[in-house]
């Protein structure tokens, strides 16, 4: 890498030393098995809303660019490839892209070792970086890089959770506490508000154009919700 601003090295460790079973939806992943149906869902539905798409169809991404920014062994990148986009999946870690180009198969997704400030001139349609902002070393920079990746025309989702006494209880002192996820793997006070995080955007040069709250209830698991005070998306356009 060029240089780590965004770079947290503890954060990245922590994460390569799941890569072994990321794909294991009873393993130390679990959790991002269970947001993966409600995110697709916040995806597809700004996808259409962008770029006027069928609803009913199956590749509204064809002929698109996306980066998914933090992908992990590719939870998220895959399903992108899915919908028809050509993806470029980015994180620190070299364990979890090892484990993401294993798991890919066939899939035509282009995996890298890097951070948001490595790509250069490089531009996408679409950006995601679900359940990443709260562990880069730099926000600020961090979304800059995000913003300087996006084209015109282009689409920025993000979701992280909300800095909430709610989402102290929950992700950080029950999940880890039960074994849900590991130890270590959220600092409540590495959160970002939804304002805090919009006014980030904002300054960067982008519109931000919805805001959709993440909820987890016992009978329904992670679902879409008007409530932002657990975890929350973000999405912001170009032009």
């Amino acid at each position: 890498m060029t240089e780590a601003t965004t770079v947290d090295a503890r954060e990245a460790a922590h994460f390569g030393a799941m890569a072994a079973d990321w794909w294991d939806p009873k393993g130390s992943s679990a959790p991002l098995h269970r947001l993966n149906p409600p995110r697709l869902a916040y995806l597809r539905a700004r996808i259409d809303a962008q770029w006027g798409g069928d609803a009913a169809g199956f590749t509204p991404l064809a002929g698109k660019r996306a980066l998914d920014v933090g992908c992990g062994a590719g939870l998220l990148a895959e399903p992108l490839s899915r919908l028809g986009a050509a993806v470029t999946g980015v994180d620190a870690s070299a364990e979890v892209i090892a484990a993401a180009r294993a798991h890919a198969g066939t899939l035509p997704i282009d995996y890298r070792v890097c951070a948001i400030e490595d790509l250069g001139d490089e531009r996408f349609d679409l950006v995601s970086a679900m359940e990443v902002i709260e562990h880069v070393a730099d926000t600020g920079a961090f979304v800059r890089g995000l913003a300087g990746a996006l084209a015109e025309g282009g689409l920025l989702v993000l979701s992280t959770p909300n800095r909430t006494a709610l989402s102290r209880l929950l992700l950080v002192g029950a999940a880890e506490a039960t074994g849900q996820i590991p130890r270590g793997t959220h600092d409540w006070n590495r959160f970002l508000t939804p304002d805090e995080l919009t006014g980030l955007l904002t300054r960067a040069g982008l519109k931000v154009v919805d805001v959709q709250g993440l909820a987890f209830t016992p009978g329904r698991g992670f679902h879409l919700s008007e409530s932002t005070a657990l975890d929350y998306f973000v999405t912001a356009a170009r032009g």
